[in-house]
């Protein structure tokens, strides 16, 4: 049997998987656009290309539309399955001699190219608007996204009408493989006396009494809020965002919730997506039980997953089950009730399409069919026998090992009892105001520097009671002073724990925990850099003159994150040639537009947020280096405020991997686009050395990742700041208490205990966006492991007892690159290399 590498699902796919699909790029071939009619050979189906000026410029049907008819289609064959959240459409204008468009239209989409759906909006609505004219193009967001592979354009109009269309679609592979789900409906529920309804409202199958043949809001990409009365969708129901089931309904104590794909597939993980409001009697499933199809049978042994019931933390989380690699198409899961009810918003799957060695199945005979009497191919029934004793034996064994384990486990639970007691208290205080610290932090970037974070009697943080205490855990501030990188005075130790100390370095390089720390967060919350007020004072001395770029020649393409105080667009830019400094060039002739990002504040922004934004620019206008984005110019004269800075064209390096794939047979076999370990190595060590560029300005980034990291022509690599802003990554994000949301996978054990950000917790950082880098960001640091127990695991590396867990060593990682990583997980910081070291061992790994 032979694996291509496994690639992940992931469920926020809607702000980032908005890639042209291929008509106006020409991917899709002519063979796979279709129509039901043509006004002539030149209007064929082929000449549908969105901004294509081929033929007669568009795709005409032979007759008129009507009112009312929907015979009229211009159809697209995407080869496989895709997610879909975009669509584009244009007229004809053919160089003036034509003015026919579409001024609206319905959308019909399949998987399978015999059922035929019909797209509606979340209020039910079909109807979608067009054209005003030949010319412009309609972008409009599919609110729910489709799943399909075959796509249909309908015009529509009121009235008798000749019309001429253009069309793409955006989106990206949907590497689930998942046709359909069955599951009951989704009921109701009385709360206060109002009905809460937690049907599934965009499903696309049949619902009668349960849900049949169709996919909805478990796979629209949206994951529901912590409070289900809310949703992220306006002007819609309580409880809109998930789909439910009370317990009362079910005498088995389950739901039943069956999964169709593709193809036969290798299952890795399925992750759901639950509500855990505990005080409303919602708590996620107690057990899941899967059953797995691959054939025509049902696999007699299921498998069976029962996660820690949360009677803690009343978040929705994503709850992982390992599915053991089993070979299925088709899956049959039983969610059992932990409480009187059960509520999921996504489910996904981690998976990799099964390919058989032709060489194992049995031969064809001369009639065709593959015959079972051939004397070649007879199974050797005693050594199945054998193999089956064997793996019998090994289960036992297993068994037996799992069950000293938990008898140890709750054994020394026991003995620790007692001073888990005495200690959580503490232990809560000192990470509360830790999260106190974040919280203020990410939520008021327009703070000042004197401002003070809340006593740590006021704090209450979602850290309590999971941090584990080991019976021998000494008091929190007496081991720091016994540890060697704390081993400091009782001034310098302020640093640690207090938001009001005046002194701007600890350790050389000052940190996010301390109040002369100019915390530039950005219009949408994300990270930018924590700069110290000493350098923010030297550099404010200095005047870098950024250029006013006029916001006509500004072309909107899409959003690419939002956050408290304002969003990040994607744009073109006509003319940024003639705005720039000497030292600075674009890879493209100087009349063709510039791909930048647009850092906009709203209007309605306070004037804290304003002055921020102002100094944000004066920061970022001084950032030169090859591998840092650049801010172009600024938008400043009027409302909204905007600063433009580059944006690199293949988007960012966590997405650009993953479509990727390593160099090898797998490869070719598969077709992926590769990548080559050296042009791994090469983006690594550009991340090295604009690492090294910020790390020399007292800078720490704070975010550091492959979500941050974009990706240029020829493998170049510039370090950025939008990860935390997009929906895409908010998986990547803990979130406190619904305040601050922390990239603890990515954070050193001191940034999440003590509230400690510096240079080197920025190389730890580092050390994790390398192992990304070498996996192909195929699946989440630490992705076995929940946050919780991520956490926990930073409580290893604080104890030092060498029972803490690491990321392990890519497929594709030697030794020497290992070392390095090994390197920037070091316990103690001064022991952690510095950007200099690791972009000059990079160098020598290269040689």
């Amino acid at each position: 049997q032979l694996r291509k590498p496994v690639m992940v699902s992931i469920s926020f796919l809607l702000s980032v998987c908005r890639y042209p699909l291929g008509m106006s790029g020409g991917q899709i071939q002519d063979e796979d656009i279709s129509a039901s009619s043509q006004w002539s050979e030149s209007t064929a189906a082929r000449y549908g290309r969105l901004d294509f000026e081929e033929g007669d410029g568009a795709w005409c049907p032979e007759r008129m539309v009507e009112p009312d008819s929907l015979k009229e289609f211009l159809q697209v064959d995407l080869r496989s399955l895709h997610f879909i959240t975009l669509v584009g459409t244009q007229g004809r204008h053919a160089g003036g001699i034509g003015n026919e468009f579409a001024q609206m239209y319905k959308i019909k989409y399949s998987r399978d190219g015999s059922r035929w759906i019909s797209w509606r909006n979340r209020q039910g609505n079909q109807v979608i608007e067009g054209n005003r004219n030949a010319y412009d193009i309609m972008l409009k967001d599919l609110e729910p996204p489709i799943i399909a592979r075959f796509v249909r354009f309908m015009p529509v109009s009121d009235h008798s009408m000749n019309v001429c269309m253009r069309v793409e679609l955006y989106g990206c592979e949907w590497l689930d493989g998942l046709v359909s789900y069955n599951a009951p409906a989704g009921e109701q529920m009385s709360l206060e006396g109002q009905p809460v309804h937690f049907n599934d409202s965009v499903y696309d199958g049949a619902v009668i009494h349960s849900m049949t043949e169709g996919l909805g809001q478990l796979t629209d990409g949206m994951c529901g809020l912590d409070d289900f009365t809310h949703s992220h969708v306006y002007n819609v129901w309580p409880g809109y965002d998930y789909v439910g089931w009370t317990n009362e309904s079910f005498p088995n104590g389950y739901v039943e919730i069956m999964f169709e794909f593709d193809r036969t597939r290798n299952f890795t993980t399925m992750k759901v997506h639950c509500n855990n409001m505990f005080m409303q009697h919602i708590k996620a499933f107690r057990q899941v039980v899967c059953y797995f199809r691959s054939e025509a049978d049902w696999e007699a042994t299921p498998l069976s997953f029962s996660p820690v019931v949360d009677d803690v933390n009343p978040s929705a989380r994503f709850i992982t089950v390992s599915l053991a690699n089993h070979m299925a198409s088709a899956m049959k899961c039983h969610f059992y009730f932990a409480d009187a009810w059960m509520m999921f918003s996504e489910i996904t799957f981690q998976s990799d399409t099964a390919m058989y060695n032709t060489t194992l199945a049995p031969p064809k005979t001369a009639s065709g069919p593959p015959t079972r009497d051939d004397p070649t191919h007879k199974i050797d029934d005693s050594n199945t026998r054998i193999l089956i004793g064997c793996l019998v034996a090994i289960i036992f064994i297993l068994v037996a090992i799992i069950v000293i384990i938990l008898w140890r486990q709750v054994w020394q639970k026991m003995l620790e009892k007692a001073s888990r007691r005495m200690l959580d208290d503490e232990l809560t205080a000192s990470l509360s105001l830790q999260s106190e610290t974040f919280a203020y932090s990410h939520n008021n970037p327009s703070s000042s520097s004197s401002s003070s974070a809340p006593s740590e009697q006021e704090s209450s943080s979602t850290y309590e009671r999971i941090f584990p205490l080991g019976p021998d855990y000494q008091e929190p501030s007496r081991l720091i002073r016994k540890l060697p990188e704390f081993s400091q005075s009782s001034e310098e130790m302020g640093c640690l724990h207090s938001v009001s100390m005046k002194s701007p370095y600890c350790d050389g390089v000052p940190h996010y925990a301390e109040a002369d720390v100019v915390s530039l967060q950005g219009v949408t919350g994300g990270n930018t850099y924590a700069v110290p007020a000493l350098t923010m004072d030297l550099l404010s001395g200095k005047d870098v003159a950024v250029e006013e770029f006029p916001r006509k020649l500004l072309t909107f393409k899409e959003k690419l994150g939002e956050g408290q105080f304002g969003e990040v667009h994607l744009c073109e830019a006509e003319g940024m040639q003639e705005f720039m400094d000497e030292d600075f060039s674009f890879d493209i002739s100087d009349n063709q537009p510039v791909l930048v990002a647009v850092k906009m504040l709203r209007a309605d922004a306070n004037k804290n947020a304003r002055n921020d934004f102002l100094k944000e620019i004066k920061i970022m206008a001084r950032l030169k280096d090859p591998n840092i984005i650049r801010l172009l110019a600024v938008c400043i004269c009027s409302d909204p405020l905007c600063m433009i800075t580059e944006y690199m064209e293949n988007g960012d390096l966590n997405q650009f991997l993953s479509r990727h794939e390593a160099e090898g047979q797998l490869a070719l076999i598969s077709n992926a686009p590769t990548v080559s370990y050296s042009n791994l190595c090469y983006m690594a060590t550009q991340i090295a050395s604009g690492m090294r560029y910020l790390s020399s300005l007292n800078f720490v980034h704070r975010d550091l990742a492959t979500r941050n990291c974009l990706v240029g022509k020829n493998y170049t690599i510039k370090i950025a700041d939008f990860g935390m802003s997009r929906n895409l990554y908010s998986g990547d994000y803990y979130r406190i208490q619904g305040r601050a949301v922390l990239p603890i996978r990515w954070m050193s054990w001191e940034s999440i205990l003590l509230g400690k950000f510096t240079t080197a917790s920025d190389v730890w950082a580092f050390g994790v966006t390398l192992w990304e880098t070498l996996t192909f960001c195929n699946e989440q640091p630490y992705s076995q492991l929940t946050d919780e127990q991520v956490i926990e695991n930073t409580g290893e590396f604080f104890r030092d007892q060498k029972r803490q867990v690491y990321l392990p060593q890519p497929v594709l990682c030697p030794d020497s690159v290992y070392k390095i990583m090994l390197n920037c997980w070091r316990r103690n910081t001064k022991e952690r290399p510095s950007f200099q070291d690791i972009h000059r061992a990079l160098l020598e790994s290269q040689a």
